[in-house]
């Protein structure tokens, strides 16, 4: 009888995998030839269990977003009190108290530039959402003072990395990112040399040099700045001098361009301040977030923007935001997204820090998730940087919960990714970039685990491209 079952499961399992690579199109993924899938049976803390069996110590928070682990009590709690109650309703015309306190929670711990809240759902509409405000704002300004529009093209910088739709693509790096292909259909940008200036380097200001020669040049042209802080994520996980950041904020000042800066990975936590603006205090006019706001349960995002920016649009031709998403501020969402952020600020004793204070750091350093964060960043500073001596390293990077190996070499992403499943560990690589940004309730010992199996792949030439 036991086989009989196991036999049955056996099939069901292979007829799914089988539909599903046949059928069901994967990110970033030929249908042609598809990269091998797992099938995920559950998952609780920090592992993922697989159909098959295999029980996977989960490296990547699913896209840096599940910062709690998996199947959390009390966010399980938060997302079914609030499915008795609604699910869903539209945010046209109507309000709801998941969405009111999540705003209220998040303009308490963001810069205080920000004082108006934006909800939609994902990271790369609220890039959108950003980059149209933007525009918008500059329409308004012109049609305000009958000036003429001039200001409709944004500036960045080079191995960005802002999300997958129209206009993020637009300001993701324009040779070496994911975007080439669409390079005729975008609207084109200018674009800056990426920050050299490593985390930890000594800074010098000459590093701004061609960045201020472009704001120069182009002002009267860029209706925004937009910037990932301090890491750069899918452009090339580069992690750059908090310096840079705080001189590109003074660059807009100086020549009236908005400033818009991409939270979206680095948010809540991930480098081991709460926001990676708070490395030098950052204040933007634009603030993206997504991916951790919610746990990594649900897809929701925000986007922050100042007063300033607010009553302009809304004072201008259109008289509002031309902007909607039917399922904005789902409350599914906003509810765990505050289960999630009352997580993220609580203390070892189980109370919530006191927010009374807008943008503290001293709120973000007196919880068990800035601890643990910086438990993890101890941890691979001690032993991911050994790997630094293997002979097909040519880098590590490490900040808060994020450990970066550089290979020299391309992967072979079919065969590492089933030698991390064999391993033991779910990582997921790209190019030549193998890293880590592990859930926030990791342990040294799922650290290491992580860490050995990377030290065991960089040994075998199969899993690299020659």
């Amino acid at each position: 009888m036991i086989l009989e079952i196991s036999l049955h499961m056996n099939n069901k399992y292979t007829n799914l995998l089988a539909f599903d690579s046949e059928n069901v199109w994967h990110p970033y993924t030929s249908m042609t030839d598809p990269l091998p899938t797992y099938l995920v049976d559950s998952a609780n803390g920090v592992t993922i269990n697989l159909a098959s069996g295999e029980n996977l110590t989960d490296g990547m928070s699913s896209w840096w977003a599940v910062i709690h682990g998996y199947n959390h009590p009390k966010l399980n709690k938060a997302l079914i009190e609030q499915a008795k109650k609604v699910s869903h309703v539209m945010f046209g015309g109507l309000t709801h108290e998941p969405a009111i306190k999540l705003a209220q929670t998040l303009l308490e711990i963001t810069p205080s530039s920000l004082s108006k809240v934006f909800f939609s759902d994902s990271g790369s509409v609220a890039v959108e959402v950003a980059i149209k405000m933007s525009l918008q704002y500059w329409h308004s300004k012109s049609s305000i003072n009958g000036n003429k529009l001039t200001k409709t093209k944004l500036l960045t910088v080079k191995s960005g990395y802002h999300g997958d739709t129209f206009a993020a693509m637009a300001v993701c790096d324009p040779i070496n990112g994911m975007h080439q292909l669409f390079e005729s259909n975008l609207t084109q940008h200018y674009f800056a040399p990426e920050p050299k200036i490593a985390f930890g380097e000594q800074w010098n200001e000459d590093e701004m040099l061609e960045l201020t020669a472009m704001f120069k040049l182009y002002h009267n042209e860029l209706a925004a700045f937009i910037i990932e802080p301090i890491v750069q994520g899918a452009g090339g996980m580069r992690i750059y001098h908090p310096n840079y950041l705080l001189s590109c904020q003074a660059l807009c000042k100086k020549y009236n361009v908005l400033f818009i800066v991409d939270e979206i990975a680095t948010g809540f936590g991930r480098t081991g301040e709460l926001f990676a603006c708070d490395w030098n205090n950052i204040t933007p006019d634009i603030l993206c977030l997504g991916k951790a706001l919610t746990g990594g349960y649900m897809t929701l995002a925000a986007t922050l923007c100042s007063k300033d920016v607010a009553d302009v649009i809304s004072t201008g031709e259109a008289n509002c935001f031309m902007h909607g998403p039917t399922f904005m501020a789902n409350p599914l969402a906003c509810a765990v997204a505050n289960a999630s952020l009352d997580l993220l600020l609580e203390r070892n004793s189980g109370e919530y820090v006191n927010k009374t204070q807008k943008y503290t750091s001293n709120i973000w350093k007196n919880t068990t998730s800035y601890f643990n964060v910086k438990t993890i960043e101890s941890y691979l500073q001690k032993k991911m940087v050994l790997l630094s001596k293997h002979k097909r390293v040519n880098d590590i990077r490490i900040l808060g919960a994020i450990g970066i190996v550089e290979s020299k070499q391309k992967v072979n992403m079919a065969i590492i990714q089933k030698r991390f499943v064999e391993l033991g560990v779910w990582i997921r690589p790209f190019g030549q970039l193998i890293y880590i940004m592990p859930p926030f309730i990791s342990t040294p010992a799922d650290i290491n685990k992580l860490i050995n199996a990377i030290r065991t792949v960089l040994d075998e030439d199969s899993c690299f491209i020659n």
